[in-house]
This record gives C-alpha cells, sequence and structure tokens, in this order.
C-alpha cells in the first residue's frame, strides 16, 4: 500500500495532463456535432430563398413548414450548445440564422392581411383564411411546447400569434367603421352614418356567425369576439360623437338609436343573429349617466326651441289686436284666437315625440313644458299689462280692445282644461298649483283691464252723485243700467266660469263705486224731506241696479248692491238715538267698514248731534266685528276723504 502510495504521488503531474485531454476532446466532440449538421448547415440559405419563393406565390402552408424545420434546425443547435455552455458559438449560429426574422416578418404580414380582409375572404374564398388559421395554431402549439419546457426558450418565442390574430381582429374592424373622419353630426348626416353602422353590423355579424366560425376552431370564439368587438368600438365612437355640440334632432337621433334601435330585432337583436348573440350580455352601450346627461342636453334644445316658437306665437297674437276685424269666434259665438291651439299642440307633440325614447325623458320634457308654459303665461300677462297702458292713453287703439280681451279670457280657460291632456300618466292629471296661480293671475289681470274700461265709461255717472240733480230724477241710474248692459253683450261671449266671475267683478265694481260716491261729502241732507227723497232715490237705484244684475243671471246672494239697502236703512231712521242699534246690525253684516265709513254715513243725514255720534263709535269700538271666512269685504276698498280742516281769512280772527 506504501508503494502504490508513492507511485501514485509520482503520477499527480501525469493527472494534470489527462484534464488538458478530456477538455481537448470534449471540444472535438463538439466539432463533431457541428461537422455532423454542417450539410443542413449549407443548405439553410438555399431553403431560406426557397421558403421566400413560397411565400411570394402565397403556398403559405409549405413555406410555413419549411420555416418551422428551419426554426427546429437552428433551435436543436442552440439547445446543444447551451447545454454544454457555448454562448459564443450560439451568437455564431444566430447570425448565421438571422434569415428566419425576415421570413417570419415576411410570413406575419400575409397573416395579417389575410386576417383583415377575413370577412371578404370567408364569403368568397375561405381556403386563404383557413390556411392562415392552421398556420397560426400551429404556432401555438410550438409556443405552448416550448413553454412547458422552460429550461431553454428560443429567440422570439413564444410568438403569441392567436393574440395578435384577435388584435388584428379588432382593429380592422374599428378602423373600417369607427375611426374615419367623422361625418356631419347633425341632422341627416347622422341618420344616414346610423343606417349605415346599423347596415354594416348586422351584415358582418351574420357573415361571422354563418361562415367564419366554421372555419376557426370552437375555442376561438369568434362570435363572441367580434360581437364585444363591435359593441366597445360602437360605444367609444358614439360618446365621441356626444362630445360635440349636437342640435335637437341629432341628440334626439342618438338617443333613439342607442336605447331603442341598437338592442331591436333592426340590429343586435336581429333574427338571424339570434340566439348565439345576446346583446343583454353586453352591457348598456352607453352609460347612465351619460344617457342621463344626453336627455338633459336634448331637453335644453327643446326648451330653446319652444321658448322661441311661444316668443313668435305671442307677437302674432298682438299683431292680431290691432286688426279691423273683431276676433274670430267658435260655433257657440265665443271669442277666441289660436293662441291656446298652438301652445298646447306644440307642447304635445314634444312630450308625445319623447315617449318613443324613455319614460324618463318623457318625464323630463313634461317637466320643461310645465315650466315653460308657466313663463309664458307671466310674458303673456306681462304684455296686456303693457297693451293696457297705451289703451289708455289713447281708448280708439286697438279698436276691438275688449273683444281681444275677452278673447284671451277664453284663451286663458282652454289653456286650463287642456294642460291635463299634457300629463303623460293619465292616473294623475292634475295642474301644479304654480301654474294653477300663473293661469288665475292671467285670468284676474284680463277681468282687471276689462273692469277698468268699465269704470271709464261709468266713471262720469258717478261723478254727478250724489247731488240735487240727481235727488230729482232716474236718469243717472238709467245711463249706469245702459253702460252695464252694453258690456254684459260683450261679456256674454265669455264662456261661463269667466263670465259669471266678470259679471260678479262687475256688480262688486257697481256696488263699491256707487258707496264711494255717496262717501265723498259732496251733500248733505239739510231736511227732513230731502232725506227722505234721498232714500227714496237710494232705493230706486238698487232695485233697478239688482234687477239688472238678476236679469243677467246673478243671483241676489251674489251681489254686494244690499249693502246700499242697508245703508239707506241707516239714513231713513227717523230717531237718531236708535242709530247705535242700527249701525250694531250693520257692522255685524259688513264687518269690514269703518268708523270712518260709519261716520261720513251719519254726516250725510245731516241731523246728527256729537253726543250721538261718539255713542255710536262708542259703541263700534267695544264691538269689533272679525271678519268671517269667504267674507267679500266691500267697504275695505273705499277710501274716506280726510277732513277738512277750517280756513281762517285772518289769522288773528282764528281761535
Amino acid at each position: 500500500m506504501g508503494a502504490a502510495r508513492w507511485a501514485l504521488l509520482d503520477c499527480t503531474d501525469r493527472f494534470q495532463d489527462l484534464q488538458q485531454m478530456r477538455a481537448l476532446m470534449a471540444e472535438h466532440v463538439q466539432l463533431a456535432s457541428v461537422v455532423q449538421v454542417l450539410p443542413q448547415l449549407f443548405s439553410v440559405h438555399e431553403v431560406f430563398s426557397h421558403t421566400l419563393q413560397l411565400l411570394h406565390g402565397q403556398h403559405l402552408l409549405e413555406a410555413h413548414a419549411e420555416l418551422m424545420m428551419m426554426e427546429h434546425l437552428r433551435d436543436d443547435i442552440l439547445s446543444q450548445l447551451h447545454l454544454r455552455g457555448l454562448s459564443s458559438a450560439q451568437a455564431t449560429v444566430l447570425s448565421y440564422f438571422s434569415g428566419l426574422q425576415e421570413l417570419n416578418e415576411s410570413l406575419a404580414k400575409q397573416l395579417w392581411g389575410i386576417v383583415g380582409s377575413s370577412l371578404q375572404l370567408v364569403r368568397e374564398d375561405p381556403v386563404l383564411f383557413v390556411t392562415a388559421i392552421r398556420i397560426i395554431e400551429r404556432e401555438e402549439k410550438i409556443d405552448d411546447t416550448l413553454l412547458l419546457d422552460a429550461t431553454f426558450l428560443p429567440p422570439g418565442r413564444p410568438k403569441g400569434w392567436r393574440q395578435k390574430f384577435y388584435h388584428v381582429l379588432q382593429e380592422t374592424i374599428t378602423a373600417a367603421h369607427f375611426n374615419a373622419i367623422r361625418m356631419d353630426a347633425e341632422g341627416p348626416g347622422l341618420a344616414r352614418h346610423l343606417a349605415a353602422l346599423q347596415r354594416d353590423i348586422v351584415s358582418e355579424l351574420r357573415v361571422v356567425k354563418d361562415l367564419m366560425v366554421q372555419c376557426v376552431p370552437a375555442h376561438y370564439n369568434i362570435l363572441s369576439v367580434c360581437t364585444a368587438t363591435y359593441h366597445r368600438a360602437l360605444s367609444s365612437h358614439l360618446q365621441d360623437i356626444l362630445r360635440e355640440d349636437l342640435d335637437k334632432q341629432a341628440l334626439f337621433l342618438l338617443l333613439e338609436w342607442v336605447l331603442r334601435m341598437y338592442p331591436s330585432p333592426e340590429v343586435m337583436g336581429h333574427p338571424d343573429l339570434l340566439p348565439e348573440v345576446d346583446v343583454s350580455s353586453l352591457g348598456p352601450l352607453i352609460s347612465p349617466e351619460l344617457v342621463d346627461q344626453t336627455e338633459r342636453k336634448y331637453v335644453e334644445k327643446v326648451k330653446a326651441s319652444v321658448l322661441e316658437w311661444m316668443q313668435r306665437t305671442l307677437e302674432v297674437e298682438f299683431k292680431e289686436w290691432f286688426r279691423e276685424e273683431e276676433p274670430e269666434v267658435d260655433h257657440q259665438g265665443f271669442f277666441q284666437s289660436a293662441l291656446p291651439v298652438i301652445v298646447v299642440q306644440m307642447l304635445s307633440e314634444n312630450i308625445q315625440v319623447a315617449s318613443l325614447i324613455t319614460d324618463s325623458l318623457q318625464q323630463k320634457v313634461y317637466n320643461m313644458a310645465l315650466e315653460e308654459l308657466e313663463a309664458f303665461l307671466g310674458r303673456l300677462r306681462e304684455v296686456l299689462v303693457q297693451c293696457g297702458k297705451e289703451h289708455q292713453k289713447d281708448r280708439t287703439v286697438p279698436k276691438h280692445y275688449v273683444p281681444y280681451l275677452l278673447a284671451m279670457l277664453n284663451n286663458n280657460l282652454a289653456l286650463s282644461s287642456s294642460i291635463p291632456s299634457l300629463n303623460p300618466n293619465a292616473a294623475c292629471r292634475e295642474v301644479p298649483v304654480s301654474l294653477r296661480a300663473a293661469l288665475d293671475k292671467m285670468q284676474k289681470k284680463a277681468c282687471q283691464l276689462l273692469l277698468e274700461e268699465l269704470l271709464l265709461d261709468l266713471q262720469p255717472l258717478y261723478v254727478q252723485l250724489p247731488s240735487r240733480k240727481w235727488l230729482s230724477g232716474s236718469q243717472l241710474v238709467n245711463s249706469m243700467c245702459e253702460v252695464i248692459d252694453k258690456y254684459t253683450k260683450d261679456f256674454s261671449h265669455v264662456r261661463k266660469p269667466a263670465f259669471t266671475l266678470l259679471l260678479m267683478e262687475s256688480e262688486l265694481l257697481v256696488a263699491s263705486q256707487y258707496l264711494r260716491a255717496l262717501m265723498q261729502k259732496k251733500m248733505v241732507c239739510k231736511s227732513k224731506e230731502e232725506r227722505g227723497q234721498f232714500c227714496d232715490r237710494l232705493l230706486q237705484d238698487a232695485t233697478q241696479l239688482r234687477e239688472l244684475f238678476c236679469s243677467l243671471g246673478l243671483d241676489r246672494s251674489q251681489q254686494s248692491l244690499e249693502a246700499v239697502f242697508a245703508l239707506r236703512e241707516l239714513i231713513c231712521l227717523k230717531d237718531p238715538a236708535l242709530l247705535s242699534l242700527e249701525v250694531l246690525g250693520f257692522i255685524t253684516k259688513y264687518p269690514d267698514v269703518s268708523d270712518e265709513h260709519i261716520s261720513t254715513l251719519l254726516d250725510l243725514r245731516g241731523d246728527v248731534s256729537k253726543d250721538v255720534r261718539h255713542m255710536v263709535l262708542e259703541m263700534m269700538a267695544q264691538n269689533p266685528q272679525p271678519l268671517p271666512e269667504g267674507f267679500r269685504p266691500i267697504f275695505s276698498t273705499i277710501l274716506v276723504p280726510a277732513p277738512e280742516l277750517p280756513f281762517c281769512l285772518r289769522k288773528a280772527k282764528c281761535a
């Protein structure tokens, strides 16, 4: 053992020589491996040239087979070199096979060109498309195999051509319909564009469903992919259009197309696409928030249009006031104009059009219509006021001022009765409170202007009473009745609710003005006989006026002239000491009467002492009368002249 040990120690240097021999032998083995593939390597450039020829001749399967063979050769060599750690040799091999990159790019270019024309190819000649799919699937299998072996991954792998197929197909669809320069997004231009989209989407999805599906493996889910692509691209395209400042017609077209047309049997619900295409699984074409925003834009555009139209209608209406003819009458003889029909029809049409889209849009348009109608009534009232002011300056202009005011009252009634029909909810047809108030204001203003006309014609007559001339005859009240009768004949051209109101207001005006005239302190009864004559005249006037209004259809219980009869009783009372009781009964009937009114009435008698006056006023102070609910005031509208101060010619004589 010792001898062996010394012998081995003597061979140490020789062992080092063996290490060098082992390394040299490994190099020779590698060279031998390279020598074995030299015949194939020498043919690489020739194969490159042949493969390019095949590609140019569109012999894609053969070209791809040679390409795979050369890639396999390269990858096999690189794998062996990788295992042996010969990185320098790998670089040489890669440079030698650099032509593969060009072949790959050339083949890919042809493949993506085929994919880009796939919808046309599957209709005309699907062979080329099927060839492209087969090549893509070959490459996918190679990618999958190499990815399973993580020790070595050749350059350019994984190619991911299936994903590239989807990407190219999606880009082609998008570019064909949605990336072009935007068309005129207003009116007919947008309508044509949407019609073209409708036609193309249905046509192309039908091709995918009936033809392309048969040309690709089932796991491609090609119909779902294409459907989702159209949906996403269309959604983005429509959002781009909606960013523009569109008119109301364009906004309506978009809303109708998105919410009604797109999911309908005309597009995604087309019978030829069912049941494979399920539009409900794709989600909304545009978000609910964007739908709401677009609806509001549409309503704003409609509002501007309605405002302009209403203003034009208002201008035309008041131009007609200055015609030489009276306003037109309906079959019942009531004055009218086209204004309510035009306004209601315009609003109704806009509400009905909105119903073709969604209930929410219809409700938005309905709310806007009521707001605009309320604003319109306000503008109409302002024009009435202005027209009334101009008429006061020259009562001959317009010539038929009263008939047109009466027509306006009928128009107001027509509007009031038509408003409920605008409500899309048939179960809720009430007129909103604010709009009802606007209608009431409009009616009151027209009535006020009519009563002002009546008052202007009555005023010269009221100025004459009370007077000695008035006491001596009935001509004054006869003239009043003639004026009232003339106006009420005009009022008969108004429908009953407004006619009754005018009649009541006219009677109140006549009564209050009669009382006002009495309280102007123009006359004081100088004797018992004159007081009796005064009371007789009051009785005759009040009776004649009351009978006139009764004949016109106003019941005695609705008349304010009863106050004249009550006032007469105060003046006719023979014993002034009983005035307190009589006044107490009077203020019970007319709680709005003031002590100034009573004091003035006592002055008319001409025989009331200061003590009696004081007693009466004291009694009134002790018995204040509350105004009952629904009481129609008359005295509170009458102002009593202030008492005259004593006038002195010489200040020195005034105590």
